[in-house]
């Protein structure tokens, strides 16, 4: 998910109850709820490097222990200086730094669910099962979830300027019953998204001529409407991807635009696949084209590394391919650079 949705995943959490048991918690499970995506910092090091490590051991059970223990260090740190600034301190709940971990650690998992809900997926028995998993139910940002996470944030601080006004008493600890109605929506909406999913992937393998020869299928999410889905059904020769909608059991699919045929293993392509990139790529992608683009007047040849998964118009964050690697290849048929989503690896 997005680092918002993830944020307000934390503070919501805690708002549940938890904000009652230890000081400093909202803040603890806010910052560990988007700690993981600090592998971001990959990035500095280049594209491919970004996209190798990204979703790996900070988003895995192993490295949680550590990141938890990162996040209570940090508020030790602020609790210092504000004691400093103020020895006579009052905090609204108990200190206890063990429970602020174990609430770190509920946040830092929430963090992984969440990334396994949608189809980019998630490494959590990394290092020793580098496995990737992926729930692919929810669209990598979906509005109905963050809604509900912001309904669950705003409306009790607007209901308490109500209650200030007619001259109620302010309670300690606000929002607990919008904070778990929230997470009960949200578990309601994985569960309808779940279910349509199933539903989705049974249409798509109906809807094909000779389902003795299907060799799997899967569906990814559109934002909003939890009805629709685009599948990808992989046959002997070739993929066909198909928009469906299970609410009416419809599958749409055209013969022209939505077959593709899995590409020749050229020498190109060959030698782009044992690339640094090709390694990298090929783990994480689940159903890949792998393309000879064409050679260029300098002679380098492009080869591109696409997933399929992908490849469709969610109405958000369309208007180029996302996650996409091209290799090229020289002459000799050795690798000249590589590029990320449009980005040169230096």
């Amino acid at each position: 998910m997005e680092p918002v949705t993830h944020f307000m995943t934390g503070a919501v959490l805690s708002r549940a109850g938890f904000n009652r048991k230890a000081a400093y918690a909202t803040l603890a499970m806010t910052l560990a709820a988007e700690a993981p995506d600090l592998d971001v910092l990959w990035s500095l090091k280049g594209p491919v490097a970004g996209f190798e490590h990204h979703r790996g051991w900070t988003h895995s059970f192993l490295g949680i222990p550590f990141e938890a223990l990162v996040v209570v260090g940090f508020i030790w740190l602020i609790h210092r200086w504000r004691l400093r600034r103020n020895p006579s301190l009052k905090l609204a709940a108990p200190l206890s730094w063990l429970r602020l971990y174990l609430l770190s650690v509920v946040a830092l998992l929430s963090h992984i669910l969440l990334d396994w809900t949608n189809n980019y997926g998630v490494r959590p028995f990394a290092p020793f099962n580098p496995r990737w998993y992926a729930g692919s139910f929810v669209f990598i940002f979906e509005p109905i979830l963050f809604l509900l996470l912001l309904a669950a944030l705003v409306a009790p601080a607007l209901f308490g300027l109500i209650s200030s006004e007619v001259g109620t008493r302010r309670p300690a600890f606000r929002g607990r019953a919008w904070a778990i109605a929230a997470l009960s929506g949200i578990v309601a909406l994985w569960g309808l998204r779940y279910v349509e999913r199933l539903k989705a992937i049974d249409l798509a393998r109906s809807a094909e001529d000779a389902p003795s020869t299907i060799q799997r299928a899967t569906a990814d999410p559109y934002p909003f409407n939890p009805f629709r889905w685009q599948t990808v059904v992989d046959l002997p020769h070739f993929y066909r991807v198909s928009t469906v909608n299970t609410l009416r059991g419809e599958v749409s699919s055209s013969q022209q635009t939505d077959i593709y045929y899995k590409p020749p293993s050229t020498l190109a392509v060959l030698e782009a696949k044992r690339s640094w990139l090709g390694h990298v790529y090929l783990d994480w992608s689940q159903y890949p084209l792998v393309n000879e683009a064409g050679t260029d007047r300098s002679g380098l040849t492009a080869v591109t590394f696409r997933d399929l998964r992908f490849l469709y118009d969610d109405g958000l964050l369309s208007g180029h391919t996302p996650l996409m690697g091209v290799a090229y290849i020289n002459s000799n048929r050795r690798i000249d650079h590589l590029e990320m989503d449009g980005h040169d690896q230096p």
